[in-house]
């Protein structure tokens, strides 16, 4: 019995020990204060406002995905030199790979895939209007080899590529 008792007052002195340790260490070491370190409560600050136009609520990649590939409109004028030149250098960026520097789908990882990759400067391609053709490359094509490029290129970008492959016309 008295062996039961000692140990009970060796664990009591031991816990108690422990705790003396930790309210030193509290109130003497400058890393040890957490009663004093600042907190964050909620509501102490009035919320700040948001500026507008931060969070979009029109427009956007949820718009494109949405909406009809038939009633998609470029947003970029055609004409201009830059955009077919940026439409190239984000095509041999992303799509020469499989594609092709000569736009027949028999680009170095393209030679790879059955059926190879379409050929964009074939009459099916080049007849399809802007807004499918950039859903295609967006979203892919369902149980098909075309990636998905919506987290990859940017909407203004993949818009420039469909630009510039439309201006390579038919084979």
């Amino acid at each position: 019995m008295r062996k039961i008792i000692g140990f009970f007052i060796v664990i009591a002195v031991v816990l108690y020990g422990a705790y003396e340790a930790l309210i030193y260490y509290d109130n003497n070491f400058r890393y040890g204060r957490m009663r004093e370190t600042p907190a964050v409560r909620p509501h102490e600050d009035p919320l700040l406002i948001m500026e507008e136009g931060i969070v979009p609520i029109s427009g956007g990649e949820a718009v494109y995905r949405a909406t009809a590939g038939v009633n998609l409109k470029s947003p970029l004028n055609e004409s201009e030199p830059f955009v077919i030149t940026r439409g190239k250098a984000v095509y041999l960026t992303y799509c020469a790979q499989c594609h092709g520097f000569n736009y027949d789908g028999k680009g170095t990882v393209g030679q790879s895939f059955q059926p190879l990759p379409t050929d964009l400067r074939s009459p099916e391609v080049q007849s399809k209007p802007d807004g499918e053709l950039f859903q295609t490359v967006s979203y892919g094509i369902p149980g098909g080899r075309q990636p998905a490029l919506q987290t990859t290129v940017t909407i203004n970008d993949r818009w420039h590529v469909i630009v510039f492959v439309k201006s390579l016309g038919i084979r």
